[in-house]
């Protein structure tokens, strides 16, 4: 029997990872839309930058809160009710936002919205393992990590321009409509391996033999799992480095454009085509060494593990340049700076979002990715509102990029002592 050659595979787990990295991209529309229409937002509300760092942190908050409890139910009931769940509400959150008449409205709707994303990296995540065979894992993971990059190459400049043109109100209106769309796209297409009438045995064997994370449930209830994964010390050095991580990406995701207008002293429109320009070099990145490079270098031979970490050590090494930011007070050097940081920060995060389908138990990706992205984002709660604290103390970035770097140098340290191998964790008894 000829086995069918990998030119001769159909395509159907791609249209799934292109589907993924589409939620990301509209998800992360979401996020970014706040920190853009925030110098309307400080004059409509009558807001300092530690009321504003506050605002900013309240979808983390409650973001990061559900990653546990999202992890268990992604592990109880399947991505399948779990995304179209998740999808439906960000499309309310996301409309509702349009329509709010003071702070605390836009608070609580920002809340919601945390509570209603909460599921989608950890959704990503599972389909990704699921429609992938190992040596494919890197790329495709990249596609979804890549679109929250891409999402300020495009997001900032349109959303800007809808500010700028219509008010912030009409901005966050456009998104609501996205978010619908995207919904409607994910419930009429997606399905898991198994369900998928459109998947072929071909591509299906090649999947399955590959080494994609089989279809199932934990063997033991979310809470003993949970508990068995908190007693591994690579678990640990897993979640505290992407926290490290997540410290620096959301203090650029949230401050960026405010850092150019204020200090830099742009214009809203200048301010997001410069910084559109860092965030366009992370999505290179992202996808050519984060995806396509560790793919490559797996596929000819080298070690999967050796080659994940050295991409995860090396990124985050390079994402240290956010020192040098903290010296400069040109904008052109800035984004320089910027752009090596976020670049290398890029380059990582496919590995990190690869972690959970490539270590997890049996049953257990879901609760391990909750975990990480607990970690990360209880840093993207604490970063705006710490940034927005020192720059009202300070007057000025400068600390508040010091000490974004300072976590990085501590988040390099948790993986080189705790993390180790990458092999996989035993499953439950």
């Amino acid at each position: 029997m000829i086995m069918p050659t990998r030119q001769a595979i159909p395509n159907r787990r791609w249209r799934v990872g292109a589907l993924m990295g589409i939620g990301i991209l509209v998800n992360y529309l979401d996020r970014v839309s706040l920190s853009v229409a925030a110098p309307q937002l400080q004059v409509s509300f009558h807001l300092g930058p530690k009321q504003l760092g506050l605002l900013f942190s309240a979808f983390f908050w409650s973001y990061a809160l559900c990653q546990l409890p999202v992890g268990i139910l992604l592990d109880r009931f399947g991505t399948l009710r779990v995304g179209r769940w998740g999808g439906f509400l960000w499309g309310v959150a996301s409309t509702a936002s349009a329509a709010v008449t003071g702070v605390a409205g836009l608070i609580a709707v920002r809340i919601l919205l945390g509570i209603a994303e909460a599921p989608s990296f950890g959704v990503a995540s599972k389909v990704t393992g699921y429609w992938f065979p190992r040596n494919e894992r890197a790329l495709a993971t990249a596609l979804f990590d890549a679109a929250a990059k891409f999402s300020n190459v495009i997001g900032v400049p349109l959303i800007a321009f809808l500010v700028v043109a219509a008010g912030w109100r009409w901005g966050f209106g456009v998104l609501g409509a996205l978010n619908f769309l995207y919904f409607i796209t994910f419930y009429r297409i997606y399905r898991d391996p198994s369900g998928d009438a459109r998947l072929s045995a071909a591509e299906r064997g090649y999947i399955s033999r590959g080494g994609a994370t089989h279809e199932g449930t934990a063997n033991a209830g979310g809470v003993a799992v949970l508990i068995y994964l908190l007693k591994t010390a690579k678990v640990w050095g897993l979640t505290l480095g992407f926290a490290a991580y997540g410290y620096a990406f959301y203090f650029f995701l949230t401050w960026l454009p405010s850092y150019l207008v204020h200090t830099m002293h742009m214009s809203l429109l200048g301010s997001a085509g410069y910084a559109a320009i860092p965030w366009m070099v992370a999505t290179v990145t992202d996808l050519l060494v984060g995806g396509w490079l560790i793919d490559t270098l797996i596929s000819r031979g080298h070690g999967e593990s050796l080659v994940r970490k050295n991409v995860l050590v090396c990124g985050m090494g390079l994402g240290l340049a956010v020192f040098g930011a903290a010296r400069t007070h040109d904008a052109s050097t800035a984004i320089l700076w910027i752009s090596v940081s976020l670049g290398g920060l890029a380059a990582a995060a496919p590995v990190f979002w690869s972690m959970p389908s490539l270590l997890a138990p049996k049953g257990g990706v879901g609760t391990l990715g909750g975990l990480m992205n607990l970690g990360n984002n209880l840093m993207g709660a604490t970063a705006p509102a710490v940034t927005g604290y020192l720059v009202a103390s300070t007057n000025s970035f400068k600390t508040a990029f010091l000490t974004a770097g300072v976590i990085l140098v501590l988040g390099i340290a948790c993986f080189l002592l705790l993390l180790r191998s990458l092999e996989p964790i035993p499953d439950l008894p």
